[in-house]
């Protein structure tokens, strides 16, 4: 059976379709004077040349609505107000309870998507900076993963360039050992700081960090062994960081800016060949079409500097053509901060002139913004520093565990170590996830833990009451959902929210405005309090008591999943 939005949606588009002459999209939303409302009326006038509520009368007449709808309405200028038969929402549950997926349809035609994200630097320790990167492209990659598209996880570490000169001679200063167990301890940042000390403060130093970035660049091969040992064990470091925030990320997922480095001359020569490669200041640059400064002059991207040396716009260059043209991907997506908005523009437009990307293809800078602190300045630790990951998540479990001890101090302290584990995480990543992507948003601990409002904490507490009613009544999910009748208002409004998860899913698997399955499912939480404190569950005669269970199967299911999507764990006590 089609989801309840897709059956309504069907239906109206062939009214419309045998009206208007055409498929128009009807516009389909929720109503506050009736469960559903068409708009496309309004936007028909002036090409049928009739008045909306003529149109729409047109429509209804020809619309098949008899069976799912009680009342079909035509108010203000050509709404179209439809009220949906009961026993149709039973049936939607039924369905709906009945299906692994909760109604949601995998794609039709599944494809091979890359996603770019977190992109941490070798050496150095992941900061809160890393945080929007990571979370939102977890979050992608379990969406569309979960769609059934095929999913590269990209992790694009910044592993290469003259710092690595600085950083493999103060490994030799140290000795090997002794600074490959300095970086394995986690300490990243003070290696790095004191390697650029001494570059700064000692000449002699950084002549051999120069002439070490020579030989690395050239392929020595003990400077290349050197090199790897910064990488294994930075990897190590940002592994256990990703383990503790629980994103899908792996050690295969590693594909740094050194991976591209044998294919930035062919890039260089392939766009010299094509006529893109121009001269600028002795530079060798491409000048995308549509793309200037200030003063009207077109805007570069430098792909060989006047040294012969290639640059950050090299690699991406040399990125998009690996994965539009080796990896045969469908959809790439860049999860990377607003402030690359432009740069990533003149890429693409590149990519597009150079006819590595086509038609058939698409390719999308999932831009974020910042995060601040509560005096509304860019997030910081009280010293100036970036605040390290490591560090926050420590704060944000530690604050997680004082409350649900607070809670329920009743839990056993491996229960309650590891619902801390998922209540503080969760409530990192959906007071990150739940703000609109492109905007920037206030990292505050006290409101994003908090048991009430628009809360990771919220989510998961109603997960979890809706896990003890079925613990407290000693009683299981029915095994026929058909049994459910939906008939107090309060139902009616849950089951209405419920059933709408799979247009959310697939709204949020194409623009990956991820905000909006986080509001959903406050939505759906809300809507359940309200029905909690309405209708009683175990306290009713045995036919409600089954209709309710059911209702309140769905409810924890849709919740479990909808968190999941957002690589939030939905505990069963809290």
């Amino acid at each position: 059976m089609a989801s309840l939005h897709v059956e309504l949606t069907d239906r109206l588009v062939a009214a419309f379709a045998a009206v208007a002459g055409d498929e128009v999209d009807p516009v389909l939303r929720r109503s506050q004077h009736a469960d559903f409302q068409a708009d496309a009326s309004l936007a028909l006038a002036k090409k049928l040349g009739k008045a909306p509520r003529d149109i729409a009368a047109e429509v209804v007449a020809k619309a098949q609505l008899d069976d799912i709808c009680t009342d079909v309405e035509i108010s203000g200028p050509g709404f179209i107000n439809m009220s949906l038969d009961a026993g149709f929402l039973n049936r939607c549950v039924a369905a709906a309870v009945g299906d692994s997926r909760l109604g949601v349809a995998a794609a039709g035609k599944p494809q091979h998507v890359v996603v770019d994200y977190s992109a941490p630097n070798v050496a150095k320790e992941m900061h809160v900076g890393h945080l929007r990167s990571t979370f939102i492209g977890d979050a992608a990659v379990r969406v569309l993963g979960w769609m059934g598209h095929r999913i590269s996880r990209e992790n694009h570490i910044g592993d290469w360039g003259t710092p690595f000169g600085m950083l493999i001679e103060h490994l030799l200063d140290l000795g090997e050992t002794e600074g490959a167990k300095e970086l394995s301890v986690g300490d990243l940042d003070a290696f790095y700081k004191a390697a650029r000390v001494k570059f700064d403060a000692d000449e002699a130093f950084a002549e051999r960090a120069r002439e070490r970035v020579v030989l690395l660049q050239g392929g020595d091969a003990e400077t290349l062994r050197l090199w790897q040992i910064l990488i294994n064990e930075s990897q190590a470091y940002f592994m256990d960081v990703y383990g503790r925030l629980d994103v899908k990320l792996t050690s295969d997922d590693f594909v740094g800016e050194s991976f591209y480095n044998d294919q930035l001359e062919s890039v260089c020569n392939e766009l010299a060949a094509l006529g893109l490669l121009v001269e600028s200041d002795g530079a060798e640059v491409v000048f995308p079409d549509g793309f200037t400064n200030r003063d009207g002059n077109p805007l570069p991207l430098i792909v060989r500097n006047r040294l012969g040396g290639y640059g950050y716009a090299s690699t991406d260059l040399a990125t998009i053509r690996h994965r539009l043209r080796d990896l045969d991907a469908a959809r790439v997506v860049y999860v990377v901060g607003l402030p690359q908005k432009l740069h990533f523009q003149m890429i693409f437009q590149a990519a597009v002139e150079a006819g590595w990307l086509t038609d058939d293809a698409r390719v999308e800078h999932i831009g974020f913004g910042s995060i601040l602190g509560t005096d509304g300045k860019l997030l910081r630790s009280r010293s100036g520093d970036s605040i390290k990951l490591v560090e926050l998540i420590d704060e944000a479990v530690r604050r997680a565990s004082e409350a649900v001890a607070e809670k329920n101090p009743e839990l056993d302290a491996e229960t309650a170590a590891a619902v801390a584990q998922m209540v503080g995480i969760g409530a990192v990543k959906y007071a990150d996830l739940s703000s609109e992507r492109t905007k920037d948003y206030t990292f505050d601990f006290d409101r994003m833990l908090a048991f009430e409002g628009n809360t990771a904490p919220y989510l998961q507490y109603a997960h979890a009451r809706i896990c003890s009613i079925f613990r407290k009544g000693e009683v299981g999910v029915p095994a026929d959902p058909s049994v459910v009748r939906v008939e107090a208002d309060a139902e009616r409004a849950l089951v209405l929210e419920l059933l709408a998860f799979p247009e959310v899913v697939a709204d949020v698997a194409d623009g990956l405005d991820f905000h909006r399955l986080a509001h959903y499912l406050f939505g759906v939480a809300s809507v359940f309090t309200t029905f909690y404190e309405h209708c009683p569950v175990l306290k009713t005669d045995d036919a409600t008591r089954d209709s309710r269970l059911v209702l309140c199967e769905l409810t924890r299911r849709t919740l479990a999943q909808g968190l999941d999507l957002l690589g939030i764990g939905a505990p069963e006590q809290m």
